[in-house]
């Protein structure tokens, strides 16, 4: 199982788009400043995510997700199957 979530920053106003095979741990790793792209940017709070059976399906929806390059049309489109 594998997750595709948005996280976002209000002390930054801004989003994250990702996949990870284990949600709870990736969100404490972006607060805790152990990934790269949102080191230091934080703090971060779930705001939606989808659960899918296999990575290539989380990253291929990740991806059209990131095509997206509006944060509220993700967001609104993810939630459409939630």
């Amino acid at each position: 199982m594998f997750f595709v979530y948005i996280i976002y920053s209000s002390s930054k106003n801004i989003y994250y788009i990702g996949q990870t095979n284990n949600l709870e741990d990736r969100l404490s790793r972006h607060n805790s400043n152990r990934s790269k792209f949102t080191k230091g940017k934080g703090p971060w709070e779930l705001v939606a995510s989808f659960k899918t059976n296999t990575r290539s399906e989380a990253v291929k929806l990740e991806s059209k997700l990131k095509n997206f390059k509006n944060p509220q049309l993700a967001i609104s489109y993810l939630n459409k199957f939630a």
